[in-house]
């Protein structure tokens, strides 16, 4: 595996926060990764494009040359679903175009992380959709779920939908977007029940209301290792191990 997707439970579930996390930690093990964000909608106008926060986001943490363009060939102004924006806008999708833009990355870097929009069925054109597009690139999935009421359903529901897919799940990531949510432990109990694929990490919200409970590090070895990573020669012998607020006892 040289690229993964980060898909989410919904709009909003922590998708950014996580995979920029996650890049900066991938980085602690001596890697070169590329950030990847397809299709954005929601964006202003800046240097002379279309630019979006959370295809900044990614563009920032990357430790790889790359530009703007690069990280997010199709940016749309209007902050509606990418399908609606890009008929505004009167531009195809083309899942080609991706393809190459991704290889383009998977050629200078190690691993590159790419960011969907919204959910796994979100639509972003007459025939295509982030399901179709994460089968035409043929990289596995890490599934995000936003902690807050209804996750349990959406994550299921999700989890489901990606393996029906035929698409390869690696897990998924807990991201706790709302600090004031009830009974987390047990939601993230009954997640660990009922989900067939593993708990990678829970992210924690920055204004998360215990400082005591913290969060549980991105379970790299884990992530890895399922995904036969081949290192290139930035990461060759390097095992670094992780520090910061991100890692603790990944048995939490």
């Amino acid at each position: 595996m040289s690229a993964l997707f980060v898909t989410g439970t919904d709009t909003g579930c922590g998708k950014t926060e996580v995979a920029t996390a996650l890049i900066r930690a991938l980085q602690q093990r001596g890697l070169r990764v590329a950030a990847f964000k397809p299709v954005a909608a929601g964006a202003q106008w800046s240097d002379g494009e279309l630019q979006n926060d959370d295809a900044l986001a990614l563009l920032r943490a990357a430790n790889v040359a790359q530009t703007y363009r690069e990280t997010n060939p199709y940016c749309f102004a209007e902050p509606v679903s990418p399908h609606l924006a890009a008929s505004s806008a009167a531009t195809l999708i083309d899942p080609d175009t991706i393809s190459a833009g991704l290889a383009a990355l998977m050629s200078r870097s190690d691993l590159v992380v790419v960011e969907g929009a919204g959910g796994w069925r979100v639509p972003l054109g007459p025939k295509l959709d982030i399901e179709r597009l994460v089968l035409h690139l043929g990289v596995p999935v890490l599934l995000v779920v936003g902690l807050r009421l209804g996750c349990l359903n959406h994550a299921l529901l999700s989890e489901q939908a990606i393996l029906a897919s035929g698409a390869t799940l690696l897990g998924w990531l807990a991201s706790e977007v709302d600090p004031a949510m009830a009974r987390v432990d047990e939601n993230l109990d009954t997640l660990r029940t009922r989900t067939q694929t593993r708990c990678l990490g829970v992210h924690r919200h920055t204004g998360a209301s215990d400082p005591v409970r913290p969060a549980v590090p991105f379970d790299l070895d884990a992530l890895l290792g399922a995904s036969s990573l081949q290192t290139g020669p930035a990461a060759e012998g390097a095992r670094m191990s992780e520090t910061g607020g991100e890692i603790i006892d990944p048995e939490y």
